[in-house]
């Protein structure tokens, strides 16, 4: 039986974010059901882990703004559409979704958005910009968070006669699976990140960036080493700068001003994001604007890690508060504090406890094969 459905999704590069790796596993899991399988994207460091013989690569330069290389996009999608009897165009960035929107009112295809994040709308133009991700047949929403943002602040650009629903992301819980991870291995990294066990470790994933808290987490550091009169844990940041050399200076100056420098390490990349959960004990998402999903809180919870995040966005719906983690008050260094001196207060049955319901509650809800067979699911309603 050959394929009928053929599914052409556009990003604008293919990195490792939440909607990317959700572009790449659904790229992945079509192939499998009978689906041919086709990506647009200007490029990304995900592109070398593509399978060619599944998934079929155009590159075009979907990341532009440019108003001329928008209308080329335009242009190149019809032909690929033509071309390849493309079935579905799915578009997971508003640039793009420009260029995807006219071309399947061209070819009368199919047209699907997911709407990623909240999107900064400051002026009229920015909103009627962002609003194309609701002019598909099909919007889907990434959390219920971001369902109740679409509802209160685009409201006028909904149709009713299209469908709308969330369909949550997910992980791959395999590859976020504490039982899989060496002794050995988790030893070299321990031995790499000059850390010992006799205290405790916390880690605060994320690219260096202010709305993801890492000053906040820094004074919550400060906070607690004043109230216990001692440094009761090693603090891991990890991320990229991305090109913010200034702001990692600050993050640098700040933890020097707060005399915590040999308690906190900045780490720039670990390539096996599984294991370094797994050499920690806590892990915190500090962010102090809404995450539209937040992997992080998910991920953690996969690797049966006690998580720690800010009551805000797709937090309060990833994590069960005092069962699989804790929520503190959002942008409250004190209410931070807090929450990890009690999760540091904890005996090791009692973290165990709350890592094992972590994983039961992302394997249930979040799971990378429950949100690419809803997202397939749809595909096929659309069609028929």
């Amino acid at each position: 039986m050959s394929p009928t459905l053929k599914v052409l999704q556009v990003i604008p590069k293919l990195g490792y974010g939440g909607a990317e790796t959700g572009c790449y596993d659904i790229a992945h899991y079509l192939p499998e059901n009978n689906c041919e399988s086709f990506l647009v994207t200007s490029g990304g460091d995900l592109i070398k882990y593509l399978n060619r013989e599944k998934v079929k690569l155009i590159r075009l330069p979907v990341q532009s703004k440019n108003p001329l290389l928008i209308l080329f996009n335009t242009l190149a999608l019809i032909c690929i559409i033509f071309y390849y009897n493309i079935s579905i165009v799915h578009a997971r960035s508003r640039a793009p979704a420009w260029s995807c929107l006219l071309a399947t009112k061209i070819t009368r295809r199919k047209f699907v958005t997911t709407f990623h994040g909240t999107y900064n709308f400051s002026s009229k133009i920015k909103k009627i910009y962002n609003s194309v991700m609701l002019k598909s047949d099909l919007v889907i929403a990434g959390s219920n968070f971001i369902f109740s943002h679409i509802k209160e602040n685009y409201l006028e650009y909904l149709n009713i006669q299209k469908k709308f629903l969330v369909i949550f992301r997910g992980i791959n819980v395999d590859y976020f699976d504490p039982s899989t991870k060496l002794e050995s291995d988790q030893d070299k990294l321990l031995k790499d990140w000059e850390l010992n066990r006799n205290k405790k470790i916390i880690l605060l994933p994320g690219r260096l960036t202010s709305w993801k808290g890492q000053e906040l987490f820094l004074e919550a550091i400060n906070i607690i080493n004043i109230q216990l009169g001692y440094e009761a844990f090693h603090a891991i940041i990890l991320g990229s700068n991305q090109g913010r050399d200034l702001y990692k200076k600050k993050l640098i100056r700040l933890s020097e001003q707060y005399r915590i420098t040999k308690q906190v390490k900045f780490i720039d990349h670990c390539k096996d994001m599984a294991l370094a959960y797994k050499i920690v004990d806590i892990v915190v998402s500090a962010s102090i604007e809404p995450e539209a999903f937040g992997r992080v809180a998910v991920e953690a919870q996969s690797m049966e890690k006690l998580i720690i995040a800010s009551d805000i966005g797709g937090s309060n719906e990833t994590i069960v508060d005092e069962k699989t983690g804790f929520l503190f008050k959002s942008g409250d260094a004190k209410s931070l504090s807090e929450k990890i001196i009690k999760a540091l207060s904890l005996d090791e049955s009692m973290l165990k406890t709350m890592g094992i319901e972590g994983r039961k509650n992302v394997i249930s809800k979040f799971n990378v094969e429950k949100m690419c067979f809803s997202t397939y699911s749809e595909y096929k309603k659309l069609i028929n």
